[in-house]
């Protein structure tokens, strides 16, 4: 019980927002190259329950460096994961045809498991992708105050309340085919962050086979809040905006902290 409670209060919003002053006074923050993102396009996925506001910060960085980030049109991201993944789709189409080329797409927690299954099926239209605490080796394997807040959710749905999260996206043939669809290899370069502080998504859940695995010490909530992850993120998004990270392995990486990419 105590440790539910640590990993609650952890996790609060309020505890996030504190890190923004954090941020806002961090190097990583404040010098900025207009010119290093080129014009790559970014799509934002938020995470379930956050909303676009919690990649406002990412969104804002991002902007400062050259890049072009855009809404997914996801919403809250409590919806059917189908329903969901087409309207990201048509996001990065979009956003793709607005720019003159592949995106990268930017998820934090289920917003990243959406754009690794967005990515795995339409790696045209994706430069590369980055996933914050996303659960990806099991989507259901969140903390279980997380899993209670989606049940309900489902039962809402199944109420007639529409734009909710169904019962057949936590199990049946349509959770399996995710499920499935997620453990297909990229073939776009990728990151996936991770945090062993992480009070709603287990790290080892984080860790994709065919994605670099890098570790931050940052909570699930504060995690675009970290100016640990822009450090990160920094170099990688470069090398991507001028092509120098292009070649990518097919197969599993060895270790979760082995990149997939390499520069050629």
């Amino acid at each position: 019980m105590f440790d539910g409670l640590r990993s609650a209060a952890r996790e609060s919003v309020v505890r996030a927002l504190w890190d923004v002053p954090r941020l806002l006074r961090h190097p990583v923050w404040r010098s900025a190259d207009p010119g290093q993102g080129n014009g790559l396009g970014v799509v934002l996925v938020p995470g379930f329950g956050a909303g676009e506001a919690s990649l406002v910060p990412a969104g804002s960085w991002l902007r400062a460096r050259g890049y072009r980030p855009a809404s997914s049109g996801v919403g809250f991201t409590v919806g059917c994961t189908a329903e969901l993944l087409k309207r990201l789709l048509h996001s990065t189409e979009k956003h793709a045809e607005h720019t003159g080329r592949p995106v990268v797409l930017l998820g934090q927690s289920r917003g990243g498991g959406l754009a690794r299954l967005a990515a795995a099926r339409r790696p045209d239209l994706v430069h590369g992708l980055v996933m914050l605490g996303s659960p990806v080796l099991d989507p259901l394997g969140a903390h279980p105050n997380v899993l209670r807040i989606a049940r309900f959710l489902a039962r809402l749905a199944s109420a007639g309340i529409p734009g909710l999260l169904d019962d057949d996206c936590m199990r049946g043939p349509c959770f399996e085919e995710h499920v499935k669809d997620l453990a297909e290899p990229l073939r776009v370069p990728a990151i996936s962050i991770f945090s062993r502080s992480d009070g709603i998504v287990p790290w080892q859940l984080c860790q994709d086979p065919y994605a670099e695995c890098v570790e931050v010490h940052s909570t699930h909530t504060g995690m675009g809040f970290d100016p640990k992850v822009y450090e990160l993120l920094g170099p990688r998004l470069a090398a991507w905006a001028t092509g120098t990270i292009r070649a990518f392995r097919s197969s599993p990486s060895t270790t979760s902290s082995s990149p997939i990419v390499q520069c050629g």
